[in-house]
């Protein structure tokens, strides 16, 4: 029998050899399906745009109806759904502005220093008493899921070591 391929986009599959993988990825049901796919995750910006540019199918302005289907290279769009699409555009923006992840404003390495910064905020150190020799309130990067217990509730094997385990004397050579 041989080993088959399964194509996610067009829900098929065929033996699997080179000739067979090349002819199903160039032909049209598969670019129309990966199309349709991608179509699915685009932002409403971006439709907007596309739809805006496109002119008005006549025959589905006509009869409803278009041979095509999503095919198509005019718009089916009427003015309310274009009105209806501006507006859920425009709502994506805001929330991406409030968020403060709006792409547009920054450069290529900003959006990763941006998240860096929002989760060294959001990773404060918390300070965690520790029941050893000294009662002292020590910062650690530690932090415990929801719902566990409190780590004094915790046995001492159980507890994350505190900065004083680690202290080591500065005169020592490692090799």
């Amino acid at each position: 029998m041989g080993k088959r391929y399964f194509c996610d986009y067009c829900d098929r599959s065929f033996q699997d050899n080179l000739h067979n993988r090349k002819k199903h990825i160039n032909g049209v049901q598969h670019q129309r399906a990966r199309k349709a796919w991608f179509d699915l995750f685009r932002d409403a910006a971006t439709t907007l745009t596309e739809e805006q540019d496109k002119k008005v199918c006549r025959k589905f302005q006509q009869t409803g109806r278009c041979d095509f289907g999503n095919n198509c290279r005019f718009s089916h769009m009427s003015e309310e759904d274009l009105e209806r699409l501006k507006l859920q555009a425009e709502a994506e923006e805001r929330r991406a502005k409030e968020k403060g992840t709006s792409g547009k404003d920054y450069g290529i390495d900003a959006p990763i220093d941006l998240w860096l910064s929002k989760r060294k905020k959001q990773n404060k150190p918390v300070p965690i008493n520790s029941s050893s020799e000294r009662d002292e309130t020590e910062v650690s990067d530690f932090h415990l899921p929801p719902g566990l217990p409190d780590l004094q509730n915790l046995p001492p094997s159980l507890r994350p070591p505190s900065s004083r385990t680690w202290n080591f004397p500065s005169n020592i050579e490692w090799g």
